[in-house]
């Protein structure tokens, strides 16, 4: 079947492609890869990838090339799904006899609820979704291909078994030659990465148990599945040479730090190359292995802090302690490692004296940029169950984000309520940023490269907009 791997037009900057972990408006624009669209894409034969958002394309611009294909594949979360379906209905309008499924983890964990909410649906793919996208595109029978719910001839919906998980991760095909044939790479940019740069997978599934974590709960699961070191390697000699403009490479497996003898001998090979790179790691990487990877390029560690209450930490099951990720956090400033620190406010547990403690923790630590979520319990975690559970939902028909793509506070508790969670966003980042030795740091930065001050420049634009609409949004 011809194929076309579709990532809808949303909101403006609208971060929520197969490639983004949370589905919202960013403090700062930025674009992450469809990696997730673009994996099945490079499975199927002479199939395209459209990425609306980054590229800045509405419906008129992709319907006239609607009639070239048979199949249409799109990616859907929570936040972007009833804007998804209205899509749906639109393609199925335009050519009704069109095949249109959805992917991605608010159709894995309720595929039936989905194909109910939009009769114009033809299907939906749970779980790890890249070979059962491939066998529906080969025109396999439906009924004989795991992993799908459908409709069938008569409008019953039946699931079928589940797929078994892929264990052998290098039978995946690159992903970078689907870049290189259908993005504009440019398009895709991030705060606290270098432009242009580029990001894929080098394996699937995070051991960590984070409660509100959304892929490992729904997808990816808790057995971190990694391609060979020479798989990965290969992949970067080609993105190399395919894309010379690239200044920094991003791995963005949940936790490329949970495998250390790998990350240490991946390192050491990307190391031989010479390239920057950067990933999402766990604030409990040993100083020995932190050199390692400095020393064979490693520029940039994402990491995930949460919160800086222990018992919030607890709560949601991070594994972590506070004061070994005060070491960790020591341990990079000393080797020349940068930091961008994430934290979520509104996580169970959470107090007016929580959020202090998390905004004390933040500034003591200094990583270098930073961003703030709300809490947001996304069907299929565990998190989204306490929260039914507990009646911590204050409005249960209300999605996660208001139309512009501004995240919400969803959660609220006896002693803290929605409202005062959202506006402590505000105040935790003012607090970060506004303080002399940070500014210092960032004029510093911009006088020292005239794209970074340009760059700089945007995003503090970006910023205060960005806190105008929060208030707005209240």
């Amino acid at each position: 079947m011809r194929t076309l791997f579709l990532q809808a037009p949303s909101f403006d900057g609208y971060d929520g492609g197969a490639g983004a972990r949370y589905q919202m408006k960013r403090e700062v624009k930025s674009f992450w890869y469809p990696t997730w669209l673009a994996q099945p894409a490079a499975l199927v034969e002479n199939s395209k990838l459209i990425d609306a958002p980054p590229h800045r394309l509405r419906w008129d611009d992709i319907a006239p090339q609607i009639k070239d294909y048979d199949l249409v594949v799109m990616h859907t979360s929570t936040p972007s799904f009833d804007q998804d379906i209205r899509t749906v209905r639109m393609l199925k309008d335009l050519k009704p006899d069109l095949k249109v499924g959805l992917v991605g983890a608010k159709v894995a964990v309720e595929p039936n609820q989905s194909l109910e909410a939009c009769t114009a649906l033809d299907f939906v793919a749970r779980e790890e979704f890249d070979f059962t996208i491939k066998e529906v595109a080969d025109g396999r029978d439906w009924s004989k291909i795991d992993g799908i719910t459908y409709r069938n001839g008569s409008g019953v919906i039946v699931g079928n078994a589940d797929r078994r998980i892929l264990e052998n991760m290098d039978e995946l095909p690159f992903v970078t030659p689907v870049y290189k044939r259908d993005l504009q790479i440019e398009n895709y940019f991030g705060g606290y990465l270098k432009h242009p740069y580029m990001s894929f997978y080098t394996g699937r599934g995070c051991k960590s148990r984070c409660t509100f974590c959304l892929w490992p709960q729904t997808v990816g699961g808790h057995n971190y599945r990694t391609r060979s070191i020479g798989h990965v390697m290969d992949e970067l000699r080609y993105a190399r040479a395919a894309f010379p403009q690239v200044k920094e490479f991003f791995f963005d497996d949940d936790t490329l730090t949970d495998n250390l003898p790998r990350v240490e001998a991946l390192a050491k090979e990307i190391g031989k190359l010479g390239i920057t790179w950067s990933c999402n790691a766990k604030a409990n990487v040993p100083r020995e292995t932190l050199k390692v990877l400095k020393d064979n390029g490693l520029r940039l560690l994402l990491v995930g802090y949460e919160s800086g209450n222990q018992q919030i930490l607890h709560n949601i099951k991070k594994g972590m302690r506070t004061e070994v990720a005060r070491r960790f956090t020591k341990d990079c400033h000393e080797l020349g490692i940068v930091i961008h620190g994430t934290f979520i406010l509104g996580l169970p547990g959470e107090t007016k004296e929580t959020i202090e403690e998390t905004i004390n923790f933040a500034k003591e630590i200094n990583p270098h940029t930073i961003q703030i979520s709300l809490a947001a319990p996304y069907p299929g975690t565990y998190l989204y169950k306490q929260a039914k559970e507990n009646g911590w939902l204050y409005d249960e028909t209300q999605d996660l984000l208001t139309d512009g793509g501004t995240q919400i506070a969803p959660l609220s508790y006896p002693h803290l309520n929605h409202t005062e969670i959202f506006t402590s966003v505000e105040d935790f980042y003012r607090r970060f940023y506004f303080r002399a030795p940070k500014i210092a740091s960032i004029v510093g930065e911009m006088v020292r490269s005239p794209e970074m001050m340009k760059r700089r420049l945007r995003e503090g634009v970006e910023f205060f907009r960005f806190l105008r609409d929060r208030k707005e949004a209240a």
